[in-house]
């Protein structure tokens, strides 16, 4: 998994989701980069430009974590 800081170029990438949407502020979003390296293919933005890229396994096993979790620390 990998930050990176600089704001994305967003337009070469395929829309999944935008996890808020009700508002104009940025909301974090879930891409697919068809180009990128297989470890890099799943892209996550947050809503102040930055974005983390991960493999579709990686990204498989933090929804599989984050259904698991029963918020109780």
């Amino acid at each position: 998994m990998t930050l990176d800081a600089q704001a994305p170029d967003l337009t070469f990438l395929e829309p999944v989701t935008t996890f808020c949407g009700n508002c104009d502020c940025g909301c974090p979003q879930l891409f697919v980069d068809p180009s990128a390296s297989e470890d890099r293919r799943i892209v996550l933005t947050d809503d102040f430009g930055r974005r983390v890229q991960m493999s579709a396994n990686q990204f498989t096993g933090l929804v599989t974590e984050a259904k698991a979790f029963d918020g109780i620390s």
